[in-house]
């Protein structure tokens, strides 16, 4: 119980202390983590367990759709698949499949690499000011 206390007491440290480029990257990170929890459930016929896994990976979706900045040139084309993964994730839910799921899986890794591709250089620069 002390354990978890202070495990929830660090996350709860980490994320108010991180970057909005930090906590993106955890969004992803938690995207990831769930996706495969959800694939390995379904093969496990844990159904209960894909649902509940899935479902958490479709509201970290949803935060990266409200979270978007709607000004930028990429916002439409980020919107559409954002858009496109809720609706595999749903498909993977109803049809108990690991193919949509693993599907997502594959773009959220790429998505998650680009933004710690694209976070190095403003991570140097604040630390060189």
């Amino acid at each position: 119980m002390m354990l978890q206390a202070q495990m929830n007491k660090y996350l709860d440290n980490s994320v108010q202390t991180a970057s909005p480029a930090q906590l993106l990257i955890m969004l992803y990170d938690g995207a990831i983590r769930f996706s495969k929890a959800a694939i390995m459930a379904i093969k496990d016929g844990k159904n209960e367990d894909a649902n509940r896994n899935l479902l958490k990976v479709q509201a970290i979706v949803s935060e990266f759709e409200i979270t978007l900045d709607r000004k930028s040139e990429l916002a439409d084309g980020l919107l559409k698949l954002y858009e496109y993964f809720k609706m595999r994730l749903m498909e993977a839910n109803i049809k108990k499949d690991t193919a949509p799921v693993e599907e997502v899986l594959g773009y959220l890794t790429e998505l998650r690499e680009t933004w710690v591709a694209a976070a190095r250089p403003v991570a140097s620069a604040q630390r060189s000011s």
